[in-house]
């Protein structure tokens, strides 16, 4: 190879680098130049949601509703989930009346997670498309199971079963997610919570 060839190709070369950084650094400038802002009430409204996807809500996630909070295109009652809780934390922040849940909503029902009978599950892998956490491990026509830390009990994969199943169980007690129950008389003492928090404790 000549000098004038390896010259004409080390040029090309450099040109080509030319080319990526200035490209590169168009990308750069846009990305600052035209980012667009989350909503600050958003975010935080996201962040008292219990993050279970699970839709009852009526939007197709935790986000979602949050946004549509912030933009006062909601209710602050629908996080069937949350219950009272998060509606009073919801009321709070965006400064409106607190609404009663929906009579239909129970909530004295516990944490629940969902549990695969695997003698029976035949691998369709409905289940995993349903699940909006991925908390369920599996492939087609293998045996699914459910990763029991990150299920929020949505029970939207239980329908979605052929074969029935997936069985919606509450979750095990452990030091994280127990609590107190409220006192049904303030002047009665409750042996049993005390019983349950020193099982937890042994």
């Amino acid at each position: 190879m000549s000098w004038f060839d390896w010259l004409l190709e080390i040029e090309a070369i450099l040109i080509f680098l030319g080319l990526a950084l200035a490209f590169g650094l168009a990308l750069g400038f846009a990305a600052v130049r035209f980012k667009v802002e989350g909503n600050p009430l958003a975010e935080q409204l996201d962040r008292e949601l219990p993050q279970t996807q699970c839709g009852q809500c009526g939007f197709p996630g935790c986000k979602p509703y949050a946004e549509a909070l912030a933009n006062g295109q909601s209710e602050v009652n629908l996080c069937v989930p949350g219950g009272t809780e998060v509606m009073i934390k919801i009321a709070q922040i965006t400064g409106r009346e607190e609404k009663p849940m929906d009579a239909s909503v129970d909530e004295t029902k516990p944490p629940m997670t969902a549990w695969i009978d695997e003698d029976l599950c035949i691998g369709c892998v409905l289940c995993i498309k349903a699940c909006p956490v991925d908390a369920i491990l599996g492939a087609t026509k293998m045996m699914h199971t459910v990763i029991q830390a990150e299920c929020t009990g949505c029970d939207l994969c239980a329908p979605a079963c052929p074969v029935d199943c997936i069985e919606m169980k509450p979750k095990a007690l452990t030091l994280k997610n127990w609590q107190w129950p409220e006192p049904t008389q303030a002047a009665v003492t409750q042996t049993q919570p005390l019983a349950q928090f020193a099982e937890l404790t042994k």
